[in-house]
């Protein structure tokens, strides 16, 4: 494939406005949308004003307005801080469990040795991981530990209370299939497949709100795994398991065990509220999807 330079001049914001006027959106508030526009790139509003389109055209549908792009925008950003909310319980959990099942089975030091992990390379590069990470904690139990102690490295819950949820989540996959193992998923009603799957999977909606990227309608690049059976109330089957609609039902079931008590599930009801104007299709939601359990908590 030949490819070219991109060389575009940047527009200006004023430029932008006119651009989107004269492809046929409308403003209610143009003043609004120029200040709007000077803190929020349009490569970033693109996204948002897509869906308001016409297909395969750069023309708007006839009454689009800017304002009803940014009232989803809004209502993305307040997601993804719920999300960010939600999964930071369920990555302490796990933390917590592999390091209590783990240490129980081989050691406070288990991950340091390769004997536990089913490849030895894959098994160097966590441990260069953790050791990058460890270097950039200013934590002072881990500051105080390297202070004192010649261990390359704190033991595991003190180790993982730095790593990142990536890491984690890589330490888990590559363990070695056994009881141990078995026995982490199965605290959260899952079998160890099913767990390392949903684990890569929420790991990388995660790094999306993160990094403040759009979630509302994103088809993700990871297609987490169906299950055959879960031990706590599930969904049925999405048609389609790379919307965010079942990353949601993921957090939900893992929510179960870790925060039983959550309110999740009345503060996105009371968000959809909020932005009447939001398809949850667009995020692939069925029609009764508030007909299970665990969308009724």
């Amino acid at each position: 494939m030949v490819t070219r330079l991109y060389n575009q001049p940047q527009i200006s914001v004023d430029d932008q406005i006119q651009l989107l006027k004269s492809d046929g959106l409308s403003f209610k508030d143009e003043e609004r949308a120029h200040h709007l526009l000077q803190n929020i790139s349009m490569f970033r509003m693109k996204s948002y004003l897509k869906p308001f389109r016409q297909h395969n055209s750069r023309r708007f549908k006839g009454g689009a307005t800017f304002e009803e792009a940014y009232n989803i925008y809004k209502f993305d950003s307040e997601l993804r801080k719920m999300i960010c909310s939600e999964l930071e319980k369920i990555e302490v959990s796990i933390r917590t469990q592999l390091s209590l099942i783990m240490g129980d089975a081989a050691g406070i030091y288990w991950f340091e040795d390769s004997a536990n992990f089913r490849d030895a390379d894959r098994h160097s590069s966590l441990l260069r991981s953790l050791e990058e990470e460890l270097r950039r904690s200013d934590d002072d139990a881990i500051i105080a530990f390297m202070q004192n102690y010649s261990n390359p490295f704190p033991p595991s819950w003190m180790t993982f209370e730095v790593s990142s949820f990536g890491t984690l989540s890589m330490m888990y996959r590559w363990l070695n299939a056994g009881l141990a193992r078995r026995q982490v998923a199965r605290y959260y009603g899952l079998s160890d497949t099913v767990m390392e799957s949903w684990l890569h999977s929420i790991v990388y909606v995660r790094n999306i709100c993160a990094h403040h990227s759009r979630l509302w309608n994103r088809r993700l690049s990871i297609n987490a795994m169906v299950p055959r059976r879960t031990n706590l109330p599930f969904i049925a089957t999405p048609t389609d398991t790379k919307k965010v609609y079942y990353v949601l039902a993921i957090m939900l079931y893992f929510l179960q065990t870790v925060n039983p008590n959550t309110t999740f599930v009345s503060r996105f009801k009371a968000l959809l509220d909020r932005y009447p104007c939001v398809d949850v299709s667009a995020m692939g939601f069925p029609l009764d999807w508030q007909s299970y359990p665990l969308w009724n908590q």
